[in-house]
């Protein structure tokens, strides 16, 4: 072959080379940013909305987790109690603990307190004799509410933890992973009250045998009682959190945060004095900063729009009659789009709402990001459960392992807008290598950059399609608004005419 050609398709089959490989990056995933430590042994921080863990330090290791171990005693508390029921201290409760822990409120056997009195001295001051006289109140022994502590753990699909005691205290088996612990906050601060007392700053306890004036406490965490700004334990977003100590956990924290309407939690495990603040901080402020939550039923059109059923399980559906659950999030770095998340459909767990039909996965760069159901409006819901209508925000699940599916790369979305991907063919509608008299040029290079740009047109084409299945749905959804303020028989009227065409179209497949 001459020498010159051999050149010349060389030339071509880099440059085609360089184009691919910028037409890959424009598409790539931004990495997921982890430019964070922390001093302490393990930690993580968690969103609690979506279940991203954000951010993870040996957080899958067991270790001694101290008095944060109240948080879930105080959850099942609140599940299983009243706030008003009264509470009486007995020998086995003031006496339970270990001989160097203290008593904090010098309380006494036969001691009286509320519920309620109990679960501030517990989350604010953290009186071990408070944790057993709960315990003892709820299950009627201390033994049997450890049973529900580890029943709860399984509920809440922790599988690295196990709890010997309500209080923290030493136990050879007692201990607990920083990814469960996460998990356990996310349930115990979206209980409200719980969140309330954990957030208080002061508290006065009614009066006991040996304070008959009451006492007043303090909460013990320095991120949420901070307010000086030049302090190191300044953190705007903290809000609820509790501490521990023991010798062999070192210091342990767990701290709730609130910020833009996100929720995070941070766990810091075997820490040092002080700087186990430090590190909750830091690992609370990476993940606001760096991240951002995206809603799923807002983003999300693949199998709910358009006129084409659609197969799932082995079951054909009507786009129109499928809704994604409403109020579920996915959690992204800030330099990501929705798009760039993969979708995956994962088997319905046992506790799934009754009109579920699959559970929407997404997982981003191999990290599971958060998930929701797709739901059938055409099947009755009972009230109760609450998850009628796209409305519903219920329904928890751990979910299964997930299953590939190709549409995730339809979405094409940026940060900061669509991204443009070039279309093959003269612009002004020439025809294109025989332009120059006929005679071909870089016939290689033209073939495989035109496969390139084809590419490119292809996603093109399917971003155009799924633009027009969003403004379809939306169109469609403002004309049932028009028909609600007109009246219930419009409405039904327009009902019956889409299920009209719904039945049309099933029999045509």
């Amino acid at each position: 072959m001459n020498r010159n050609i051999k050149k010349l398709i060389c030339g071509g089959l880099a440059l085609c080379q360089i184009v691919s490989m910028t037409f890959m990056t424009a598409y790539g995933r931004p990495d997921w940013p982890s430019d964070v430590g922390i001093q302490a042994e393990a930690g993580t921080v968690m969103d609690v909305d979506s279940g991203t863990v954000i951010f993870g330090q040996n957080s899958h290791v067991e270790y001694p987790p101290a008095s944060i171990t109240k948080i879930l005693t105080a959850l099942l508390v609140l599940e299983h109690a009243d706030l008003s029921d009264t509470v009486t201290f007995s020998e086995t409760a003031i006496n339970s603990v270990e001989p160097d822990s203290g008593n904090k409120l010098s309380l006494v056997a036969g001691d009286t307190m509320t519920v309620e009195d109990c679960l501030y001295s517990l989350l604010l001051f953290s009186v071990n004799q408070s944790a057993n006289a709960l315990a003892e109140h709820v299950a009627g022994s201390i033994p049997a509410f450890v049973d529900m502590m580890n029943q709860k753990l399984v509920e809440l699909g922790c599988t690295e933890s196990h709890f010997e005691n309500p209080s923290g205290l030493n136990g050879d088996t007692q201990n607990v992973s920083a990814y469960d612990m996460a998990k356990i906050a996310c349930a115990a601060y979206s209980n409200e009250t719980l969140l309330k007392i954990s957030s208080t700053v002061s508290y006065k306890i009614s009066s006991t045998s040996n304070n008959p004036d009451g006492v007043t406490i303090r909460n013990e965490h320095r991120l949420v009682i901070t307010e000086d700004r030049s302090s190191e334990f300044y953190c705007p977003e903290a809000v609820a959190g509790k501490t521990g100590y023991l010798l062999k956990a070192g210091n342990t924290l767990v701290t709730y945060g609130e910020k833009d309407g996100r929720r995070l939690v941070s766990v810091i495990l075997k820490g040092s004095p002080r700087q186990y603040f430090v590190d909750g901080k830091e690992l609370l402020q990476f993940g606001f900063s760096r991240f951002y939550n995206v809603d799923i039923a807002e983003n999300e059109t693949r199998y709910v729009t358009g006129e084409e059923p659609v197969e799932i399980n082995g079951a054909s559906y009507a786009p129109s009659d499928l809704y994604v659950e409403a109020g579920r999030v996915i959690t992204l770095p800030n330099s990501a789009a929705f798009g760039d998340a993969e979708l995956s459909l994962a088997e319905l767990p046992e506790d799934h709402p009754v009109n579920a039909v699959a559970l929407l996965q997404y997982v981003y760069n191999e990290r599971k990001i958060g998930q929701a159901y797709l739901c059938d409006r055409t099947i009755p819901v009972p009230e109760e459960t609450g998850n009628s209508g796209e409305g519903s925000g219920e329904g928890e699940s751990n979910g299964s392992e997930m299953m590939e599916m190709s549409t995730a790369a339809l979405e094409t979305d940026s940060p900061e807008g669509k991204t443009d991907v070039p279309v093959s063919g003269d612009p002004n509608g020439e025809k294109t290598p025989e332009k120059a008299g006929g005679f071909p040029v870089l016939p290689m290079a033209v073939v495989l950059v035109f496969l390139v740009l084809a590419t490119g047109a292809g996603f093109w084409i399917r971003e155009s399609r799924r633009k027009e299945a969003e403004a379809q749905a939306l169109r469609r959804e403002r004309r049932r608004q028009r028909l609600r303020e007109e009246g219930a028989d419009a409405e039904a009227e327009f009902e019956r005419l889409m299920e009209e065409k719904r039945n049309k179209n099933r029999g045509r497949y």
